[in-house]
């Protein structure tokens, strides 16, 4: 029995990569069907090809970046307790 046999199935390379690439074509497939909805866009810029995939990747990069600003800013010295 190699090591890959014993591992659990979620932790196997080609288990991860198979969840990549079928994620990936997953995304991409979603973002192809905006082809064939149509959007009644309220604000104009909503009526754009992959909006929805653009706004939640925009919103999700700023989330990280607000966090790690916050963290910056909040954090304290790991002696924290000692004093």
């Amino acid at each position: 029995m190699n090591d890959n046999e014993t591992r659990h199935w979620l932790t196997r390379p080609r288990t991860i990569r198979r969840l990549w690439i079928g994620g990936g074509v997953m995304l991409a497939g979603l973002v192809l069907a905006d082809i064939f909805v149509d959007a009644h866009p309220s604000f104009g810029v909503d009526g754009a090809f992959g909006f929805y995939a653009w706004h939640g990747l925009i919103s999700c990069v700023a989330m990280i970046l607000v966090a790690k600003g916050l963290g910056v800013l909040l954090k304290r010295k790991d002696d924290y307790y000692d004093d």
